[in-house]
């Protein structure tokens, strides 16, 4: 446990994406089977302990300590885990400590009523990095920076292998993974995964640089599409096994069971997930936000699924039936796909149109000005760029796949409150909801309009910080209040890819990807932007003209 509670610790002070690559590198050399292997599964989410709960430890903890004095704590700390592992009272030696093999397979087989009482006994025999480690664990809220993937490729590295490998093998494997690494060290053959539908590592575009990449976009050379506004997925049928991949591999077919419905197929699509909405007596691309309501949600309701139907525009065709289909031109594969999706003669199972141009200053006018017919203007972030003979290569090569995403929306707000981060941030005010004026010019007052909590370099954190505390008028809970008038504030210039209508929210409008392009320490608060700029942006009002910055 000590080994797993330090690399936890060392994770969440290491911002550098190298620097966790080679700590979890360095954590599964030196520790053995299984410990490694259910080290790993918890930094993946691939570890279900269903016995204990966070109301469960809130229960522990207010039989050692005035649940007032508790709640000022957590308040301070904002993280319940490390609330209860600097609070909680210890009793033992801090020597004999459980291993995390002990851990996760006693609480594997314990009831609910069990769960709680064992880690009370583990939590007094802990020091605080070893009681934050067990909670975090127990709780499954690892807050530390990393992505499964990221530990797949730190497993690659240490390996020697390439992440894709990992990849495609990873949804037959189990925790704690001891035939993975016995493949990983050289001991034994790659692992046979007996997985069906598996997850085949997804290929990726780079950025457009208009300057050295755009007078390479000719016709006979690309094709184009536009970029929608959803998810990347990948959905795969296998004799009979059906699963919906996230782009990084993730198994999300449990919030999708009206998607698995339609596989009824033998192959796998890659393709964007999004969210149908009738419009006008036809049905339309529904905004980002209205997907949503539908992701990361372990139970879906009926009416759910009936108000926010979900559908897949597929882009490419990556196995047919037993044949893979990957090394073919993209040009062949396009062809196959555009087979395959008419053979399923499914309404929401449809194909990404391809976008016909001239010449590169062709493309970059529809880049600018999307067309307004079928609203592709209010759904599309952009365009991408495959070359007709590209083969289906996992990862990011450079040449064959563009991304050309639309400049973003840009406007001036003001910081209107401000909440502790977590991890290296949790001592410093680091999330920050900001507002636009609205109503009388004569005595505006200013209604949040989103939150973001990066964009700014450390310095201007620490800068951010001392002014948030500098000016703090109010508290609650870990959020304060920060000054906030018309001749007295601070203004953020915030970047933004779009917005949506919302009834959640008191301004009427969500943002899709808020964040903190500048701080405007010259520009007085008074001259911040209106709700009624935004109002403007919003797609069912935006003209093909729109301009994306609100005001000078």
């Amino acid at each position: 446990m000590k080994a797993f509670a330090s690399l936890l610790d060392r994770l969440t002070l290491t911002p550098q994406r190298n620097g966790k690559i080679r700590l979890m590198v360095d954590y599964v050399a030196s520790v053995p089977d299984p410990e490694r292997g259910y080290g790993i599964a918890a930094i993946t989410r691939d570890l279900s302990i269903a016995s204990v709960k966070p109301a469960m430890l809130r229960a522990l903890m207010a039989e050692r300590m005035d649940e007032v004095l508790l709640g000022y704590s957590y308040d301070y700390v904002g993280d319940l885990a490390e609330t209860i592992s600097l609070v909680w009272p210890e009793r033992g030696d801090g020597e004999h400590q459980p291993t995390l093999t002990e851990v996760v397979e006693t609480l594997q087989r314990a009831t609910r009523l069990d769960g709680p009482r064992l880690v009370e006994g583990w939590l007094d025999h802990l020091d605080a990095s070893g009681r934050y480690a067990l909670l975090k664990l127990v709780t499954g809220e690892l807050r530390i920076g990393v992505t499964a993937r990221l530990a797949k490729q730190a497993l690659a590295q240490f390996g020697g292998k390439d992440v894709t490998e990992i990849e495609e093998i990873w949804h037959g494997l189990a925790p704690p993974y001891t035939e993975l690494f016995a493949w990983l060290e050289g001991r034994t053959d790659k692992p046979v995964s007996a997985a069906r539908g598996p997850f085949r590592p997804v290929m990726l575009s780079q950025a457009l640089d208009e300057e050295a990449d755009l007078p390479k976009i000719q016709p006979a050379d690309y094709a184009a599409e536009w970029k929608w506004d959803g998810i990347r997925v990948q959905a795969t049928s296998d004799q009979g096994v059906r699963r919906l991949y996230s782009r990084t591999g993730d198994d999300i077919s449990g919030a999708f069971p009206d998607i698995l419905e339609l596989l009824d197929y033998e192959g796998s699509i890659d393709g964007e997930l999004l969210v149908a909405r009738e419009d006008q007596g036809s049905i339309a691309i529904a905004p980002f936000g209205d997907l949503q309501q539908r992701l990361n949600r372990k139970v879906i309701s009926p009416k759910l699924i009936k108000s926010h139907p979900a559908f897949i525009r597929a882009y490419d065709l990556l196995q047919d039936g037993e044949e893979d289909l990957r090394a073919l031109p993209f040009a062949d594969r396009r062809k196959r796909l555009e087979a395959f999706v008419a053979r399923l003669a499914s309404p929401r199972i449809d194909i990404s149109p391809l976008v016909p141009f001239d010449d590169p200053d062709h493309l970059a006018a529809l880049r600018a000005n999307p067309p307004t017919d079928a609203r592709i203007h209010e759904v599309a972030e952009g365009l991408m760029l495959k070359r007709w003979d590209s083969a289906y290569v996992p990862g990011r090569p450079k040449g064959p796949w563009f991304k050309w995403k639309r400049d973003p929306f840009v406007v001036d707000a003001v910081l209107m409150y401000a909440q502790r981060g977590h991890g290296r941030r949790s001592s410093f005010y680091s999330d920050y909801t900001f507002g636009v004026w609205t109503g009388p010019e004569a005595a505006p007052e200013l209604v949040p309009v989103g939150k973001a909590y990066f964009g700014f370099t450390d310095e201007e954190l620490r800068e951010l910080d001392r002014y948030i505390r500098n000016n703090t008028v109010d508290r609650f809970g870990p959020v304060r209040s920060v000054r906030a008038e018309p001749d007295h504030g601070l203004v953020l210039e915030i970047a933004f890819e779009g917005l949506n209508r919302s009834v959640r929210h008191r301004s009427g409008i969500a943002m899709r990807f808020p964040r903190v392009s500048r701080l405007r320490w010259d520009k007085p608060p008074s001259e911040a932007d209106r709700l009624e700029n935004l109002e403007r942006m919003l797609p069912r009002d935006a003209s093909p003209k729109k301009v994306r910055k609100a005001s000078a």
